[in-house]
Parts: C-alpha cells; sequence; structure tokens
C-alpha cells in the first residue's frame, strides 16, 4: 500500500463505511478522520459520532448542509426540469458533488493526504465522487476500497465485522433486504430483494410515503408561490429552501405522491433496478412546469425542453463541475427571470394535478386564445401561414 498518513473518510455508520474505516487503519496504517453530511436524511448523527468514537477516531466532522444543498444544488437544478431517462429526478446524483466538495474541504482544513468512500466499482457513485475530488484538488490521493480489497460481497463485509468486533445494524446481516440512500430530496432502494425486475416492491421498502391506494379519498389542495424560477412560499407561508421541500415531502408523501419502480442504465453500462420516492421533488417538478407554461416564451421553453435531458445526463453521470454544466446552468437561469408567480394544484392518490396558474409576467393573452369575437386575431392569416409550412410538402409530396 502506497504511504498514507491521514485520510479523510465519507462515513455514514453503516456496513460498508464501518469496515473501511477499520480497514484503512490496518492496511495503510494511518490516521482516519470521519465525515458526515446531513442532507436531511433525518439519520441520528449523535449514533454515527459515537461509532466513530468507538473505532477510534479522534476527528470526526458531521456538517449540517441541508439549506445549501437544496439552495445550491436542488433549486439551480430543478430549473432545467430534470429527468433522467424521463423518471428519475436525480436524488442521489444531485447530493454527491456538495458531499465531494466538503470532504476536500476538510482533507485541507486538517492537511490530509487522501480521501476514501464507500461506494463499489459496480456503481455511479464512484465516478460522481472521484471526479468532485478532482475538480477541487487535482492532486488528491483516492482509495476506493471496493475496487482495492478481496472482500466481494455485503456477507463477506458482515464476516468481517464480527470478526473485528464492529457493531452493525441487525438487518445488514444475513440476507440483507437492500440498500437504502437518503437525503431531503429522495430516498432510493437498490438490491437483493428488489433484483427480480418483474417482481413487485414489497410495501416496506418504501419509507416516505403510504401507498397511493392506501392514501386519503380526499384531495388536498396546495398553492406554491415561484420568485425567478425557486418556490419561495407554500400555501401562503414564506420558507426557506430545506424548509419547503420538506413540506413538500410531508404533503406529498401522505397522499402516496414520487414513487418511482426504475430499471435505469447505469454510467459504466448495466442496467439496474430502483424503487425512488421523490414526494416533494415530484410536486415542485410539476408546479415549475406549470408556472413556466405561462411565463416562458414557446421557442425559449422548447429549447429548454431540449437540453433538458443532456443537462439530466451530465448530473447523473457526476459532472456537476463540468464546463459545460455551467454552460447549460447560465442559459436556464437565463430563461427563470420573468419565471414568478402562483400554481394551484390538488394532490391525491399519488397525482399531482395542476388546477390554476397565475403570473405578473404571464404571456397568456384571453383576447388572442378566446373561442369568442376579438378584434386582435384575423383568422383569414391563417391560411397564408398554413401555405407557406406547406410549400415544401407539396413541392416534394405525391404529385
Amino acid at each position: 500500500m502506497k504511504k498514507i498518513n491521514k485520510v479523510v473518510l465519507a462515513y455514514s455508520g453503516g456496513l460498508d463505511t464501518s469496515v473501511i474505516l477499520r480497514w484503512l487503519k490496518e492496511n495503510y496504517s494511518c490516521e482516519v478522520a470521519t465525515f458526515t453530511a446531513d442532507l436531511g436524511q433525518e439519520e441520528d448523527f449523535i449514533a454515527v459520532e459515537t461509532k466513530a468514537k468507538q473505532q477510534g477516531t479522534s476527528e470526526i466532522f458531521i456538517e449540517d448542509l441541508k439549506e445549501e444543498f437544496v439552495k445550491d444544488y436542488v433549486f439551480p437544478m430543478f430549473r432545467s426540469n430534470p429527468l433522467y431517462e424521463g423518471y428519475y429526478l436525480l436524488g442521489t446524483a444531485i447530493a454527491r458533488p456538495l458531499i465531494a466538495k466538503k470532504q476536500i474541504q476538510i482533507a485541507e482544513q486538517i492537511s490530509a493526504d487522501a480521501v476514501s468512500h464507500g461506494a463499489t466499482g459496480k456503481g455511479n457513485d464512484q465516478i460522481r465522487f472521484e471526479l468532485g475530488y478532482y475538480y477541487h484538488k487535482p492532486d488528491i490521493e483516492i482509495i476506493s476500497p471496493w475496487r482495492i480489497w478481496d472482500m466481494n460481497s455485503r456477507a463477506a463485509l458482515v464476516d468481517y465485522a464480527d470478526k473485528h468486533n464492529i457493531q452493525i445494524a441487525k438487518d445488514k446481516r444475513g440476507e440483507q433486504p437492500f440498500s437504502i440512500d437518503a437525503n431531503v430530496l429522495h430516498s432510493s432502494a437498490e438490491g437483493k430483494v428488489l433484483e427480480d425486475p418483474f417482481l413487485e416492491a414489497p410495501e416496506y421498502v418504501y419509507t416516505r410515503s403510504v401507498s397511493p391506494i392506501d392514501a386519503p379519498n380526499e384531495a388536498e389542495e396546495v398553492v406554491i408561490d415561484f420568485k425567478s424560477g425557486d418556490a419561495c412560499a407554500v400555501n401562503g407561508e414564506v420558507m426557506s429552501p430545506f424548509q419547503l421541500l420538506e413540506k413538500l415531502n410531508v404533503l406529498g408523501g401522505k397522499h402516496g405522491v414520487g414513487r418511482i419502480d426504475l430499471v435505469e442504465n447505469r454510467f459504466i453500462g448495466m442496467k439496474s433496478r430502483g424503487i425512488y420516492e421523490t414526494p416533494g421533488g415530484t410536486i415542485l417538478y410539476h408546479a415549475h412546469r406549470a408556472i413556466e407554461s405561462i411565463t416562458l416564451d414557446k421557442e425559449a421553453a422548447h429549447t429548454k425542453d431540449e437540453v433538458a435531458p443532456k443537462y439530466a445526463k451530465l448530473i447523473y453521470n457526476g459532472l456537476w463541475f463540468s464546463p459545460e454544466r455551467d454552460m447549460l446552468q447560465a442559459m436556464i437561469d437565463q430563461t427563470q427571470r420573468n419565471v414568478t408567480g402562483t400554481v394551484r394544484m390538488k394532490i391525491y392518490k399519488g397525482n399531482v394535478m395542476i388546477t390554476g396558474r397565475q403570473s405578473p409576467n404571464s404571456l397568456y393573452n384571453s383576447d388572442l386564445a378566446t373561442f369568442e369575437d376579438d378584434n386582435i386575431y384575423s383568422q383569414q392569416d391563417a391560411e397564408g401561414f398554413i401555405k407557406l409550412n406547406a410549400l415544401r410538402l407539396r413541392n416534394t409530396g405525391k404529385k
């Protein structure tokens, strides 16, 4: 092993990172500092700190990043109406750039010469973390245990934990039911009971929402205010970005909104089945599209829709800090200057139904759109418009 004096480990206190903490010390004979990001995942951070101390960690960093996460990462992303492969609202992917950034800051703060993470060699997160590390510190040493050690399964990790008296959660023993990642935007579950894409996911996999079948039998009205593309109030109450998303999570979860059973294409090429819950994000997505429908010019909106899949793919692939993402973000943010107003909707048994939208910057003109008599639009003008657009078709069509 290369000589390492101190490493900062992205640490959750779960099976993987608990084993990695011990493994790093054992194989590198180095100091290990732990870093845990609070992104609103409702974790017992006191327990995480206690466990790190029990493993002999002297430097423990638990950072409250909730507001920064939503304000500087989630909200800018949502201005694009992001969907990867038509469904996924990128809840895990958007969290990795911030974690990587803070981890490097801590490494520089304590003069560590390496960073480490618990992502496997099969997944996307190893790429997302490490692209972020290299952007912020190009010469950083990265230790990715899953690509180095000879433990090739989580069962092997359980055996290692038992051998070294590392406490692990009971549900990590034997057949681990599934793997969970969570933050305020979403929770995801993958693996084990979910690996057969034809088998319905057990209800216990879902943690943030009731089943739409069991949701209330009456719709609930929700009103969201936007300012320059970002949501700023729910039902008339002005909130911080994190508070707003947390509020929408409660409302959406109550009504079974935001459940996705998805088979996606990972960056490295394999297909993976996941169960995602994004209740607040799903409401926000539909509300944002609704306010844009009356505030964006037609071609600006269509152009934005054309680049949105590219933007989502960049984030999915870990390229948040890339110049091309910056370019697209600048274009997207330019379109949001007039995206201000109010959206009214009803949420009911997994559905988000837009019922109204208004804006001081609205481009909707009822005098033009009306089916009644008007003095603005001459319907006869449409004949020339159609003939001009038909010119090439008439020229190349059947003779």
